[in-house]
């Protein structure tokens, strides 16, 4: 696969993962695993399935004969032992309870237990990401940035969606915080904040979908509260004066990656320690 679709690749499954991840919680919490998604995700990793008694099972096989076994239900375990040895650990039958040394294994699985819920999930995530090349080229960077622009000049929002979702994946721009977004734009980059409570804010990238107008600010010191807000929606509406405009913000972002050795793709979840 090209370098452009395995970064397409990536991007959805740290989607799966953000989604997935809120369906996880202790157990009085009421919440259960998005189990469909969940699939979808494990079906784009080196796990195998396997049907084990009333168990779905998903394998990685090792060296040796045992494997890291992923069990799908709402805790996510992962085992290091034989699916054959999981299947009793979890769903016994009562002949197998009469044995001392299986009760001993069915109510404490530590000696074969690797993570659960969010650590496996995660593992999962970078077992996934793990199976994709993200070596690029020059000319990998310069298709995404001819295609944005055309689609900018065509009016093709997907198109330009895709390309600005590419370049803030490649030089790690994310949605900016809640309350510097405006309804119908696309808005990410960099906001930080100054020990004196200043905002400063670049780059900063908006897209508004109703005027297919592409604006960035470079960069830009703005005083607390209220005015960095109101200086985001005023650039937006062309009452202040963008930095770059239109196919200049693509050739900007195109630019940008040239600054950037090497591509690690990092997860854009954010996991409960």
């Amino acid at each position: 696969m090209t370098f452009r679709r395995n970064l397409l690749i990536k991007i959805e499954i740290d989607k799966m993962v953000e989604k997935i991840l809120t369906t996880i919680g202790p157990l009085d919490s009421g919440l259960k695993l998005d189990k469909d998604t969940m699939r979808r995700l494990l079906e784009m990793s080196p796990y195998q399935f396997k049907k084990e008694r009333d168990l779905d099972l998903y394998v990685r096989k090792t060296e040796d004969e045992k494997g890291h076994i992923l069990v799908l239900d709402n805790d996510l375990p992962i085992f290091r032992t034989t699916p054959e040895d999981v299947g009793l650990r979890k769903s016994p039958t009562v002949k197998e309870m009469i044995s001392i040394r299986n009760i001993i294994k069915i109510l404490n699985d530590s000696d074969v237990i690797v993570s659960k819920k969010e650590a496996s999930l995660k593992t999962i995530q970078k077992e996934c990401i793990e199976l994709l090349d993200f070596s690029y080229s020059r000319s990998d960077i310069e298709e995404i940035e001819k295609d944005g622009i055309a689609s900018l000049e065509n009016g093709y929002t997907d198109g330009i969606k895709e390309a600005l979702l590419l370049f803030s994946e490649l030089l790690q721009y994310r949605p900016v915080p809640k309350i510097f977004q405006i309804r119908h734009h696309d808005i990410f980059g960099s906001i930080t904040t100054e020990n004196n409570g200043q905002y400063v804010l670049g780059p900063v990238i908006i897209y508004s979908m109703i005027y297919n107008s592409l604006k960035l600010i470079e960069k830009k010191r703005v005083g607390p509260g209220r005015e960095s807000i109101d200086f985001i929606n005023a650039i937006s509406s062309g009452k202040e004066k963008a930095s770059l405009e239109g196919p200049e913000v693509f050739r900007y972002l195109s630019k940008a990656i040239a600054t950037v050795s090497t591509y690690v793709p990092n997860p854009k979840c954010c996991f409960k320690n």
